[in-house]
């Protein structure tokens, strides 16, 4: 079922239609918030996963048909995120190297492999959040510079910045990154 006849569905009471849609991004939005965050907990948490589910219930009803649904939702999950984070305050990321059943998977990765991913995640953490989320919605999801600027309410051109600025950053971290593992 395409977007457009889902919303209508929605808006006439099926919630199958709504049901489907969740299905639908229900890997991909933690995914994006996980890389976004580094904090697994967060990204696929329920009061998270809640409150993403209300907003988008709440908003289909009225949504026009027309609405780029994935733009949206990703825009959703993105100030709901930003807004979990303000609310209880972290000031830090929680690096991907510490989670769980992330350490497991990495203990049987070649080391090699696992250094230059521990490089990877370290320096897009370091990347300021306004730039590290456009990164991460163009290289890792996959949006064009369009959907991201409805995502995050810019203009093209502004993503086409930060996306540059934020790649340049990217890239002096990890340089650095991967020379500090080869003192």
């Amino acid at each position: 079922m395409d977007d457009a006849r889902a919303i209508e569905q929605i808006r006439e009471g099926n919630d199958d239609a709504f049901d489907e849609i969740m299905l639908r991004y229900e890997k991909p939005l933690p995914r994006y918030l996980d890389r976004l965050t580094g904090d697994r907990e967060l990204a696929r948490g329920k009061p998270g996963r809640k409150r993403l589910l209300v907003d988008a219930y709440k908003g289909l009803k009225t949504a026009s048909a027309d609405l780029s649904l994935k733009a949206w939702l990703y825009r959703i999950a993105t100030t709901n995120m930003l807004q979990h984070r303000r609310r209880s305050k972290v000031l830090s990321f929680i690096p991907f190297s510490l989670l769980g059943d992330a350490i497991i998977s990495r203990l049987r990765a070649p080391t090699a492999e696992l250094d230059e991913r521990l490089a990877i995640e370290d320096a897009l953490l370091k990347i300021p959040v306004a730039q590290r989320t456009p990164m991460v919605l163009h290289f890792v999801e996959g949006f064009r510079y369009r959907e991201i600027a409805e995502v995050m309410g810019i203009s093209t051109e502004a993503v086409r910045k930060r996306v540059a600025r934020g790649s340049k950053l990217f890239r002096s971290e990890y340089r650095d990154e991967s020379e500090g593992d080869q003192r």
